[in-house]
């Protein structure tokens, strides 16, 4: 149990895919203007993630390796990723049509996120069985919305602050964003992956 935990606390803050990665900036930099675009890119996220992971564990395990067809696993991820966001894409426009507009192309671009196709191809050069790779499944990707929703926050706060004009716009973004990496990168050695 103790090792599982530790397992969840490295991928959400030692390992943070974002911040530590730099993994999936795309949409890091991208959707988070606004509090509620992160909140929405991060819950669409984390869903493709923890369900593509397990879905990744289970046809690898039951399909791919027992046919020594393991060659195939980046396709066959990719292919299950792009799934998961369509129908992710799909229930959005649905139920938060609003929502479904302000997040506009990052949200089909989920699918070319690497830090989705990380994930399960991680979990599987690390050999977990499922109840490791469940956590992991779960931990990566709410690290990933712990780092959108820190930089957000921060954003959000930014538009009312007196930024010298040359760094306003994309520099204060990066300029931020390497700041909240090295805070993140003083988790490391704390925990082993």
């Amino acid at each position: 149990m103790t090792e599982l935990v530790l397992l969840f606390m490295s991928t959400l803050v030692v390992n943070n895919y974002v911040l530590t990665k730099i993994l999936g900036l795309c949409p890091f930099l991208g959707v988070t203007k606004k509090v509620e675009n992160s909140v929405g890119m991060g819950l669409a996220t984390m869903f493709v993630i923890t369900v593509a992971s397990l879905i990744a564990w289970f046809v690898d395990v039951y399909l791919l390796s027992p046919l020594h067809i393991t060659y195939l696993r980046t396709v066959i991820f990719i292919l299950i990723i792009a799934a998961l966001v369509q129908l992710s894409e799909t229930i959005m426009e649905k139920t938060t049509p609003a929502l479904y507009q302000s997040l506009g192309i990052y949200l089909p671009l989920i699918t070319t996120n690497c830090a989705v196709l990380a994930v399960p191809l991680l979990i599987m050069n690390k050999g977990y069985n499922f109840w490791e790779t469940l956590v992991y499944a779960i931990g990566a990707p709410a690290g990933f919305y712990l780092a959108l929703m820190i930089i957000s926050m921060i954003r959000e706060n930014l538009a009312f602050a007196k930024i010298p004009r040359i760094f306003q716009g994309a520099a204060i973004s990066l300029i931020t964003t390497g700041i909240l990496a090295l805070a993140f990168m003083g988790f490391s050695g704390l925990i082993r992956e």
